[in-house]
């Protein structure tokens, strides 16, 4: 099995790597890859890379990524987001070949406080997530073989991330606000790849399996409670925490408004790919444990 990948050097394009190596032959790139196009930017050179390298499996981890900027280059977006996108459905569709995509829970309002399911419908309240959901909407309408995992709250410990942010502001704050009225569940980078490979060998076993899946991390949380977890894990690891734990504020969005408004409730429910995969997801503390140990291990 011949894997093309997307975005290599992405939080996920990264864990992917070590994830769909033991799969088949794969063939990584990212914008600036020289021996093929790997820029989405480039569709007439994604193009080509497409028919140059023939890839059994498809896998889009690369997007337009910057949710705050997009309100302002909303072309840009849709041209990473979408219609690179439908370019890599329609080879995939042409060519036989499966295609893995990544969207996101963006594509809901965010309102309510039920977990979305993948037949609810998208309510996007951004120019990011309006051109995800136009990614999605192309590969399902060019009826290729695909696994989309909208997931959530996404993170690695390659390069910044929410943990590194609260870490740095409770070494050098002795208050900090953060926002408490937006759920979600983090998600590791290591468990959307470990999962993508698990449910890509399945799938090519199993056609019928083709389709739009939620994956996030089990449980949920606020962006508040999630800080005060990592900080109180870097505390009890021995980290000069500045910030005292009655220091850290609960404020809402209103108090850090931003050019895309972010949906407030981010739950996605799993069971559709827990029941099709065979899989047990766990809880977002165990993921972010194993970041914060990684991260103070340096």
């Amino acid at each position: 099995m011949k894997i093309l990948l997307l975005g290599k050097n992405g939080q996920v394009g990264w864990e992917l790597q070590r994830s769909l190596a033991p799969l088949g032959e794969l063939i990584a790139l990212d914008a600036r890859s020289q021996d093929h196009c790997g820029d989405l930017c480039d569709l007439a050179g994604l193009a080509k890379t497409l028919r140059d390298v023939a890839p059994d499996v498809i896998v889009n981890a690369a997007a337009y990524t910057a949710v705050d900027k997009a309100e302002g280059e909303p072309e840009l977006a849709n041209a990473v987001n979408a219609q690179a996108v439908a370019l890599l459905a329609q080879a995939a569709k042409a060519s036989g070949a499966w295609l893995v995509h990544y969207s996101t829970d963006y594509v809901f309002d965010g309102s309510g406080k039920l977990a979305w399911l993948e037949t609810d419908v998208a309510k996007p309240l951004s120019v990011y997530g309006a051109s995800k959901l136009a990614g999605e909407q192309a590969i399902i309408a060019s009826a290729c073989q695909h696994l989309i995992f909208r997931t959530s709250w996404a993170y690695a410990a390659k390069g910044r991330n929410f943990a590194t942010t609260m870490l740095q502001l409770a070494e050098q704050r002795e208050h900090i606000s953060v926002i408490n009225d937006q759920v979600g569940a983090p998600t590791g980078a290591d468990l959307l790849a470990d999962v993508t490979a698990h449910a890509l060998r399945m799938a090519r076993q199993d056609a019928t399996l083709s389709g739009l899946y939620h994956l996030t991390a089990a449980g949920e949380t606020t962006w508040y409670a999630y800080a005060q977890f990592v900080i109180e894990l870097a505390r009890q690891a021995g980290v000069a925490i500045k910030v005292a734990p009655t220091a850290i504020k609960a404020v809402p969005s209103s108090d850090f408004p931003t050019p895309a408004q972010r949906p407030l409730n981010s739950r996605l429910n799993t069971s559709k790919l827990q029941q099709a995969f065979g899989l047990r997801l766990p809880p977002w503390q165990d993921g972010v444990k194993r970041l914060l140990a990684e991260m103070l291990a340096d």
